[in-house]
């Protein structure tokens, strides 16, 4: 589509992440009690009531932002966005149709905590998995057979949102328990007085987090032409693979440990906890490092324009690594998301936002988008170095060493041990295939030195030996 369409596509990521901020926490208020629910801690009739209460407030909520995203389409593309090589009315249809397809996709949002708290990780994959292949494969399809414009891509979006949301609120009422007689439509004030404190400690925590991790974008998308802007969405979506690695585990993670803490099962939830960390860790480490080892190739065979690749490995490189970081840091959410206690965590963002939140403008503003980098990946290091921490002391006492020295510790060391080996051989990285084959070949090895480094892994991986060996035929 051009640069300037790919901009386009950061300015819409920009915009689900501002939704964000309208959710409250209440998804996560609903996927934890619905974790609850099954634990035997919360009455059947009670959580269908809050569904509906929460789905009355979603679509209210996203029929007033389509509005306004619509009466606002032409203002913004004239004063913000200021295209070049775009029409103005192309970026405002565009504006428009973004408009229709982010508050649908924000109103997925409940659904997937209700899916996700009553584990049902793996129709909740399948729609996912559903929900990308039409999105991304079928939108490279649609621009192919429709013409390469930023509104057959954004109309194309707009469609798998509809699509979306019919096939998680469908899967979503299959899960909740069976309707009671009940006539109340609604949640009571009384029944949503005790849910305030956890939620609108979500809520919170979830706005000052968006906003912490959202200034360099707007920031930028205001300073930057278009088109650079472009570049720089290519190298945060790269980053965003490190996410992409972990959100799997910590789907699943979250409300297996509110279940466990539910039933007060210490030990079970400490285990869990240890062995879910060096998982994530093995998996954002390597993939962070990869990245930034291989920032180049990997843009260049992605994009085909070894251009934009030199111009985006700078911003990259920091940014996956601040997203390992971050993967690491949210163990102290997960542990008080568990525990049903935010306060520390409510705290650390507003910390997090005050001093971040300007650090990340500056640099943003002064030194563009490598320096936004850069100031992103500090931010994490400083968070993960002084939260977690906290939490553990708080929530886990005589933890913490254990944590950063048994279950950190050996798998970073092994992987930034097989980075410096990679980065000697491969000083001078070739270009083209030759480089995209250096960097899968590169990552595998960051992997299995990560893996290998985890007790946990290293244990699972001996069972599954034994067990293949029985297998064999005699």
């Amino acid at each position: 589509m051009g640069a300037e369409a790919y901009g386009l596509v950061g300015v819409f990521a920009l915009l689900n992440a501002a939704l964000q901020l309208l959710d409250g926490g209440l998804s996560l208020t609903l996927g934890r009690e619905a974790a609850r629910f099954r634990a035997g801690t919360m009455d059947a009739a009670a959580l269908r009531r809050l569904v509906r209460t929460v789905e009355a407030f979603f679509a209210i909520t996203a029929t007033a932002s389509a509005t306004l995203l619509a009466l606002t389409a032409h203002p913004l593309a004239h004063l913000w966005l200021r295209p070049r090589r775009l029409s103005e009315e192309t970026v405002a249809v565009a504006v428009l149709l973004m408009g229709l397809s982010a508050p649908l996709q924000w109103m997925t949002g409940p659904y997937r905590g209700l899916l996700n708290g009553f584990e049902r990780q793996v129709a909740l994959a399948a729609c996912n998995l559903a929900a990308a292949v039409l999105r991304f494969p079928g939108g490279a399809l649609a621009l192919v057979l429709f013409g390469p414009s930023p509104t057959v891509f954004f109309g194309w979006q707009a469609g798998v949102s509809v699509c979306e949301l019919a096939a998680l609120a469908w899967m979503a009422h299959l899960a909740l328990p069976p309707a009671s007689r009940d006539r109340r439509a609604f949640a009571t004030a009384a029944e949503l007085r005790p849910l305030m404190g956890v939620s609108g400690g979500l809520g919170l925590a979830v706005v000052v987090w968006t906003a912490a991790t959202q200034v360099d974008k707007v920031v930028l998308s205001r300073v930057l032409p278009l088109a650079d802007f472009g570049v720089f969405t290519v190298a945060v979506t790269a980053a965003s693979a490190v996410t992409l690695a972990a959100a799997p585990i910590s789907q699943a993670l979250m409300p297996r440990l509110t279940h466990i803490a539910a039933i007060d099962d210490e030990e079970g939830l400490r285990r869990l906890y240890r062995q879910a960390t060096q998982m994530i860790a093995a998996l954002s480490l390597s993939a962070a490092l990869c990245l930034a080892l291989f920032a180049a190739p990997l843009v260049a065979a992605w994009t085909g324009e070894p251009a934009v690749a030199a111009r985006a490995a700078p911003i990259l490189a920091p940014y996956a690594l601040g997203n390992a970081a971050a993967n690491l840091a949210a163990f102290g959410y997960y542990l008080q998301y568990a525990r049903g206690d935010l306060r520390l965590h409510v705290f650390g963002n507003l910390g997090l936002a005050a001093a971040g939140i300007p650090a990340i403008a500056l640099a943003a503003a002064r030194f563009g988008a490598v320096g936004a980098a850069w100031a992103w990946l500090g931010l994490n290091v400083v968070y993960l170095a002084v939260m977690i921490p906290l939490v553990h002391r708080r929530l886990a006492p005589g933890l913490n060493r254990r944590w950063f020295e048994s279950d950190l510790l050996p798998i970073g060391l092994a992987a930034s041990g097989a980075t410096f080996v990679l980065w000697r051989l491969l000083a001078n990285g070739a270009a083209g295939a030759p480089g995209l084959a250096s960097a899968l070949g590169g990552g595998a090895v960051l992997l299995l030195s990560a893996g290998l480094a985890s007790s946990f892994l290293r244990e699972r991986l001996a069972v599954l030996t034994k067990a293949v060996r029985k297998a064999k035929p005699a």
